[in-house]
């Protein structure tokens, strides 16, 4: 199996693991990352998710092998018809990299080590948060090939670092290091080669901590007003925030009680 699931408490890692092809997805490992991730979201116990490539690279991309095997005309038609979105309101099928269609309940941190380009990258940009070894990199190195961003790329990208840059990172397919992605907001933490999962795991389990009403009521309305006028996003804040209202009452009367005061988060 490719892909397995580690769980400690709320906090789940899960791993995808085909070293020999530097973490490559195939049909096989796109169906059980997205089974993984459908897993942790239904789970009423897991809090937070670290996706993590095992054997030092996150993702190398679409597996090329067996995009070759798409040349043949009559495996492309059915292999692509099995991908496309649906009439209506009806759920999509999961991405060609697998999760990059789920739209989770509960936030997922990429820990990435070496490197996440190509389909790769568009799974870390898939994650809400993104910790990087100080030597991982990103890239469309998918444009040397002629294969398109499919998985979310040009949408979430330009996003998280503006239109200009983020076409500017997608045509030229060029290298993006850690240490650039840190200063664009492509990423939001980097630390030391191979200390990556630990980060984002002690990241995970922070969260985790929390009450979690109103964890996932600003999480979902940073999704939902992205976009909005300023009075619609202001309402679909009040509609996420008004329910966890009486979990934060019940914080608040334990500040009363002498918790958490002065930015003291270790018993809360």
């Amino acid at each position: 199996m490719s892909v397995t699931i580690e769980k400690n408490g709320s906090v789940w890692t899960v791993i995808h693991d085909r070293i020999n092809a530097r973490n490559a997805v195939d049909p096989e490992a796109a169906d059980a990352l997205t089974a993984a991730f459908e897993e942790f979201d239904r789970d009423s116990q897991a809090r937070v998710a670290v996706f993590w490539g095992a054997g030092g690279a996150f993702c190398g991309g679409w597996d090329l092998k067996y995009g070759a095997s798409m040349s043949d005309q009559a495996k492309f038609q059915r292999d692509t018809d099995s991908l496309r979105f649906p009439q209506g309101a009806a759920p999509a099928p999961r991405g060609p990299m697998g999760p990059s269609r789920l739209e989770l309940s509960k936030p997922v941190i990429a820990a990435v080590e070496g490197p996440a380009v190509a389909g790769g990258m568009e799974l870390a940009l898939w994650c809400d948060i993104r910790v990087m070894a100080e030597d991982a990199y990103f890239g469309v190195y998918c444009r040397r090939w002629g294969v398109p961003l499919l998985d979310g790329g040009t949408v979430r990208l330009p996003r998280l670092v503006g239109q200009g840059r983020a076409l500017e990172i997608i045509l030229t397919g060029r290298k993006v290091p850690a240490e650039e992605a840190l200063r664009i907001g492509l990423c939001e933490k980097v630390v030391l080669r191979g200390e990556a999962r630990a980060a984002a795991e002690a990241m995970a389990r922070d969260i985790s901590r929390f009450p979690q009403s109103a964890v996932s009521a600003d999480r979902r309305s940073v999704f939902e007003s992205h976009g909005l006028p300023v009075r619609e996003a202001l309402k679909r804040e009040w509609d996420n925030g008004l329910p966890a209202v009486a979990e934060g009452a019940e914080g608040a009367a334990r500040f009363a009680a002498g918790k958490g005061r002065h930015g003291d988060f270790s018993a809360i």
